[in-house]
């Protein structure tokens, strides 16, 4: 077909890795296929040109038989080994298995032609104290996965046995369909795309190279963990078919509500319950702290719902290098189950502050307040 030089092409250098060639062919076929360019027939050429570019680069044979004799160690017609072309001899679906897996989900192939694929990731709700998130801890914990059968190691087929070679689709997966120019991949209706077929299944798995079993793991939890945040255990998910990398665990972390603090981000809230009469003269209070007691001192004549801000008393982010602050609103509480003595004691002092507004500035306001509304009623 083309006779310009495969290098450049596919826009590489003579000293080009695999990688790199696999990588540059991968950019141009998604560029020119012609499923994205229908009826382009200029995209077409491209495509074809830059996938027979391919063939020959990605074979280690072909490649020198190239760089030696140039298109002439190649062309079969001047007695070279022969690209294959676009309908040539290099099995289409292979390459395109091999370039785009990564991004169509397909599996890759194993040494022995079978199909392999990867295990499914695996989550796993992991609920901790919130002195556990904000400090970090070790806990083991039980999954329930899908493992490689010991007994057959995998391979699904019975001890002393091997799959066969699928005699449909010649072990590759897929069968052909040739439409025109243009070829066809569905997959095997006989393997289901294993390209191999287990005629004595292992008894243990029954053919399936994977058992359910449930595994014990230790999870270190990082100092700092939130509602939300993940772990992941690399190769801790289910096992992979035909012998395939195994998937991921996640580990995900749920914080169960704490009876004192509340938590937002590394700070932590609470709220601290006082009498009238320390708000009113003022007082020192024993506070909690997630590392032990601490003193607050109240000032007099402090409001409900004021917010004291203790510095460094929160949590340290797992992901930032600096502690929060605890913030501890007080809340002044009415007293209750008051005896008759109590009663008559505050109601003395309730007739010593009346008539007074400087004892209670936002009553005195807010009553200031209701008499014009209605002052501007009567208007």
């Amino acid at each position: 077909m083309s006779k310009r030089d495969y290098y450049e092409i596919l826009g590489v250098q003579k000293n080009a890795t695999e990688a790199e060639i696999k990588k540059a062919f991968k950019r141009l076929a998604m560029k020119y296929h012609p499923d994205r360019n229908p009826d382009d027939k200029s995209a077409e050429e491209k495509f074809k040109e830059a996938k027979e570019a391919y063939d020959i680069l990605s074979d280690a044979q072909k490649r020198a038989a190239y760089d030696q004799f140039g298109h002439a160690g190649v062309d079969p017609s001047m007695g070279g080994g022969g690209a294959g072309g676009f309908g040539g001899g290099a099995n289409f679906s292979d390459i395109f298995g091999d370039v785009f897996g990564d991004i169509f989900g397909g599996g890759g192939r194993s040494g022995g032609g079978q199909r392999v694929y990867r295990g499914a990731d695996l989550r796993y709700n992991l609920e901790l104290s919130l002195e556990d998130a904000v400090n970090g801890t070790s806990v083991k914990i039980r999954v329930p996965t899908l493992v490689a059968c010991e007994e057959c190691g995998g391979s699904g087929a019975k001890k002393g046995t091997t799959p066969t070679t699928c005699p449909t689709c010649h072990g590759q997966g897929q069968v052909r369909m040739q439409q025109g120019f243009f070829s066809l991949q569905q997959t095997c209706p006989r393997c289901h795309g294993n390209g191999k077929i287990i005629s004595d299944p292992c008894n243990s798995c029954h053919g399936q190279g994977r058992v359910e079993k449930k595994k014990t793991l230790s999870v270190k939890v990082p100092a700092g963990v939130d509602n939300g945040d993940r772990i992941r255990l690399s190769g801790e998910g289910e096992a992979g078919e035909n012998g395939g990398p195994a998937g991921d665990l996640y580990v995900q972390i749920s914080v169960r509500e704490h009876p004192i603090f509340k938590r937002d981000g590394s700070d932590l809230y609470c709220e601290v319950p006082i009498g009238f009469t320390t708000a009113a003269l003022g007082g020192e209070l024993d506070v909690p702290t997630l590392n032990g007691r601490v003193k607050l001192k109240v000032p007099e004549e402090s409001q409900t719902g004021k917010l004291f801000r203790l510095r460094g008393k929160g949590v340290k982010s797992v992901r930032g290098s600096q502690t929060g602050d605890l913030l501890c609103r007080i809340i002044v509480e009415t007293p209750i189950n008051l005896t008759g003595k109590q009663k008559e004691l505050l109601r003395e002092f309730e007739g010593s502050m009346k008539g007074n507004g400087k004892h209670s500035p936002a009553h005195h306001g807010w009553l200031d307040k209701v008499k014009s509304f209605f002052d501007d009623m009567k208007l």
